[in-house]
């Protein structure tokens, strides 16, 4: 049976590792190459801008948390406002205003009243 040496071995990992190096840079060519790939890579960039940016304005500032009457009405509001946007297609929208209202709301019965409510 034949031995493999310590050289032997240490040449094929060398080799194996300029195969996969040469892979990757192939490829990376052939991804640059493609026309589509700046108009793809512009339309990802603005999209998480643009989510970046909505979601800094999304909800605003949350109301005072001693203050019953302004705590229920920002979770209506944040309710109406992302059943609205659910509606409408806006499924991150919406989801991040029914996410605010859960987050202030206290009662877990309210919660129920407002989804059971809606049915």
């Amino acid at each position: 049976m034949m031995e493999i040496t310590r050289t032997t071995l240490g040449i094929a990992v060398g080799i194996a590792g300029t195969l996969f190096l040469g892979y990757c840079v192939y490829f990376d060519q052939q991804r640059r190459k493609d026309p589509l790939f700046k108009k793809k890579l512009r339309e990802r960039r603005q999209k998480a801008q643009q989510n970046a940016s909505r979601s800094r304005t999304l909800g605003g500032p949350l109301p005072d948390m001693s203050d019953h009457e302004a705590m229920q009405r920002f979770f209506l509001q944040q309710i109406q406002l992302g059943e609205e946007l659910l509606a409408a297609g806006d499924l991150e929208a919406g989801v991040e205003h029914l996410g605010q209202a859960v987050a202030v709301c206290g009662q877990t019965q309210q919660l129920l009243s407002v989804s059971v409510g809606n049915k």
